[in-house]
């Protein structure tokens, strides 16, 4: 956000539901009156505050800015959750017009910066996406135990931050996610209804068993790749017949409001997406403990998912890697350079260890390779494929 500021394009952070994005809008508000900013300079307004209720209309919340703004110095507008604002873009780009006025909005929703808003601030924003804590963070906030102690936890309650200020953490914590996932769940039907209004091309959202069905399958499925075919087939077999237009819908409901995020596959030698059978990530795995019954415990597939949210987290675009008929299980860039990285909860087994060398092997480039794994006897340089304790990557 510092880097951004001043400049005239609108900030947009988004992200899960309560991640941390309006504490980020208030560090950083605290931040500018620290550095001599006055507080007649800044207008902060969160629509989910009942005390902004009339704002909810755009012209309402373009005239109350517009009277608080200060014609001789840069001012500082901060609106949290905006997605709550009928046709909140049109209020947002006449307040982008002004060259004294620095924009920043949060939002809870992908729809934020679909449609007519793209259209209307084309290269105009910049999106800041916001995952909720890093384990470096969580650390932080613990501030006392041991590391393996610590990354128990973040695996097995999640990574929000509220859970990472709990002192006892397990009846509380399933309470508040339960909470988190009922507001995702409703919260976005409700703005589909409202768009469905507006727009006679989507498709209502309104079966809410089926929206929690679909989620407890992705989220029992993460590490596998998935298409709309085979979940349509799932429901169809356990639930009831569906067709592959309304799961599609309903997929993008859930991927909407960052509770899942779709990894596309990647031909690691032909260079090209592959479309087909992307896997789907979970934004906390606290939900996902929460969403399914314990029957078992894939701590391979969790290590996977944080890995991938980590990788997202340090600002690299990640792919499923397909290297013949083997996989890599992230290809990360970072501009012009590329990451290969292999996860597994142990290395020490003979066969896991071959496994995850071959398709790394195979790739004739000489980008970095890592292997990320919970073991410390397999830890060294190998050919120049490095394997490293995954806890200690997450804290570097």
């Amino acid at each position: 956000m510092k880097q951004w500021k001043d400049e005239q394009v609108i900030k947009v952070v988004t992200g899960l539901r309560r991640c941390g994005k309006s504490t980020l809008l208030q560090m950083y508000r605290d931040e500018l009156l620290a550095s001599g900013v006055s507080a007649e300079q800044i207008v902060f307004i969160n629509f989910e505050d009942i005390e902004f209720e009339e704002l909810l209309d755009y012209k309402e919340l373009y005239c109350y800015i517009c009277d608080r703004l200060t014609t001789d110095k840069m001012n500082y507008v901060f609106l949290d959750e905006i997605q709550l604002v009928p046709e909140f873009q049109k209020a947002v780009d006449s307040l982008q017009l002004k060259k004294n006025v620095d924009i920043y909005i949060t939002g809870s929703n992908a729809y934020l910066l679909s449609g007519e808003l793209a259209t209307l601030l084309s290269g105009r924003y910049v999106e800041i996406n916001m995952l909720p804590l890093s384990f470096a963070e969580y650390c932080r906030i613990k501030e006392i135990g041991e590391k393996e102690t610590l990354f128990a936890e973040y695996m097995k309650y999640g990574s929000l931050p509220y859970i990472a200020s709990l002192k006892d953490t397990s009846e509380q914590a399933d309470i508040y996610l339960e909470g988190i996932y009922n507001t995702i769940i409703v919260k976005d039907i409700e703005l589909r209804q409202q768009r469905k209004e507006k727009d006679p091309n989507k498709r209502r959202v309104t079966d809410i068993t089926l929206l929690k069905n679909i989620s407890k399958f992705l989220a029992s499925s993460i590490g596998s790749p998935i298409s709309v075919k085979s979940i349509t087939n799932y429901i169809a077999s356990n639930v009831k017949p569906v067709s592959q237009n309304t799961v599609s819908d309903y997929v993008l409901a859930l991927v909407e409001p960052y509770l899942f995020y779709p990894i596309e596959r990647y031909d690691v030698i032909g260079k090209n997406l592959l479309k087909q059978n992307c896997k789907y990530y979970i934004s906390d795995l606290g939900i996902r403990r929460y969403l399914l019954p314990r029957s078992g415990y894939d701590l391979g597939f969790s290590l996977e998912n944080l890995i991938c949210l980590e990788l997202l987290r340090r600002g690299y675009s990640v792919n499923i890697g397909k290297v013949g008929a083997a996989e890599v299980d992230f290809v990360a860039r970072k501009g012009e350079e590329i990451e290969y990285y292999q996860v597994t909860a142990s290395m020490i087994d003979e066969q896991t260890f071959n496994r995850e060398f071959a398709p790394l092997k195979a790739i004739s480039d000489n980008y970095p390779k890592t292997i990320l794994t919970l073991d410390r006897l397999t830890l060294g340089n190998y050919d120049g494929i490095i394997v490293k304790n995954a806890i200690d990557w997450f804290i570097e």
